[in-house]
């Protein structure tokens, strides 16, 4: 379909071209290294970069490009991007409230205040300078837009973020894993570079990579899933109401601002947000110590595909039940810690003073849920 739109712009006089390459080495920053070799490059001054599901506004670049032409400071333009199927489920729509607080909370506060944020990998404008200054593209972790963006940031380039342009489970492990991996591989390089003040490289190392990417989701797992269930089996343990409703009320309330047509799925979101933590905890850890899945690159899988995989499978699936396809479907640890939070619900309902067995029961059938592989499953009308 791209091959024959380019080669009817093609027909018209529009000096445009398609190119493939015949290997995936290095994944997408591999895709991205080979396309800057090709000889036309060096005749341009920018680079746009769009995921092949990506879908940018007719305009998209007569209102990105002129900020890199007048501004000969700034190496990236980045925009903002959602789901276009965000109705399409239950799903789609907490990943819509994640990402509307990624995008108009962090990185549109991060671009007003001159801060560092990341590139997104998708839906940016780069000054194909800047990209060589910082060293190009790298495959040396999955979040190779990140990496990136991060040393053009050491080298003083400046970054904008236009909020106004439109546009899970592995996907979340890359999130994860590949920011935890690039901080390990980075932190000596940015707190030694010179180039950038010491307060940048304290936000860049604390704030950035330390707080936002490490901590966040090891906080919010180890505090709702481990420490409030365990204040139910030990008594002796106890968190202030403060600390276990108001605060963590306030933070949620703040971040579905950026979602206000989903803001009664809140209580869906809470829920979703703190499974998902498990997977991002566990993918944090994986990347900081370079362990299993670390480099794994593994797409989310779009309604296309799960609509195409369902239609070749529909007659076998129907004649008969693999118990190998129940088992793989089956996540064990989702599964042990929903168990796990409906055992401290029964014991608060029964025994405790908390009252806390309300939230128990709700996060514990989250966890099953996730755990027996019924998040996100398509579920075609007829």
């Amino acid at each position: 379909m791209v091959e024959q739109e380019c080669k009817r712009w093609a027909s018209k006089g529009v000096n445009i071209k398609y190119e493939i390459r015949d290997n995936r080495k290095g994944y997408k920053a591999g895709a991205l290294k080979e396309g800057m070799k090709h000889n036309y490059v060096k005749m341009c001054d920018f680079v746009a970069i769009f995921d092949a599901d990506f879908q940018p506004e007719f305009d998209f670049l007569l209102r990105t490009v002129p900020f890199l032409v007048h501004n000969p400071e700034i190496g990236l333009v980045q925009a903002r991007w959602k789901f276009v199927n965000s109705d399409e489920c239950l799903l789609t729509r907490m990943q819509e409230m994640s990402l509307d607080y990624h995008f108009k909370v962090e990185q549109e506060v991060g671009s007003s205040n001159h801060a560092f944020f990341g590139f997104n990998g998708t839906a940016g404008v780069w000054r194909i300078s800047a990209l060589n200054e910082a060293g190009g593209w790298k495959d040396r972790t999955t979040v190779e837009d990140m990496d990136l963006a991060v040393r053009a940031g050491l080298k003083g380039w400046k970054f904008v973020y236009i909020g106004d342009l439109k546009a899970y489970r592995y996907q979340q492990h890359r999130w994860s894993c590949g920011p935890a991996n690039l901080f390990k591989k980075m932190v000596g390089e940015i707190a030694s570079n010179k180039k950038v003040s010491i307060w940048k490289r304290f936000y860049l190392i604390y704030s950035f990579f330390f707080v936002r990417k490490i901590i966040a989701h090891m906080v919010t797992f180890i505090f709702y899933c481990v420490i409030i269930p365990t204040t139910v089996l030990i008594p002796e343990v106890q968190v202030p109401i403060w600390g276990a409703v108001y605060i963590p009320s306030t933070i949620t309330l703040l971040n579905a601002v950026g979602t206000p047509r989903s803001f009664y799925l809140l209580i869906f979101w809470i829920l979703f947000e703190n499974v998902m933590s498990l997977h991002r905890t566990r993918a944090t850890f994986i990347g900081l110590f370079e362990v299993g899945r670390v480099n794994e690159w593994v797409v989310t899988e779009k309604l296309g595909d799960g609509i195409k995989a369902k239609t070749s499978t529909k007659g076998s699936r129907r004649s008969r039940f693999r118990i190998g396809e129940w088992y793989n479907k089956v996540h064990f640890v989702e599964v042990f810690v929903g168990l796990y939070l409906m055992l401290c619900g029964w014991y608060d309902y029964s025994f405790g003073k908390n009252r806390f067995y309300i939230y128990l029961f709700l996060q514990g059938v989250a966890f099953l849920v996730a755990g027996f592989g019924y998040i996100g499953v398509f579920v075609p009308n007829s």
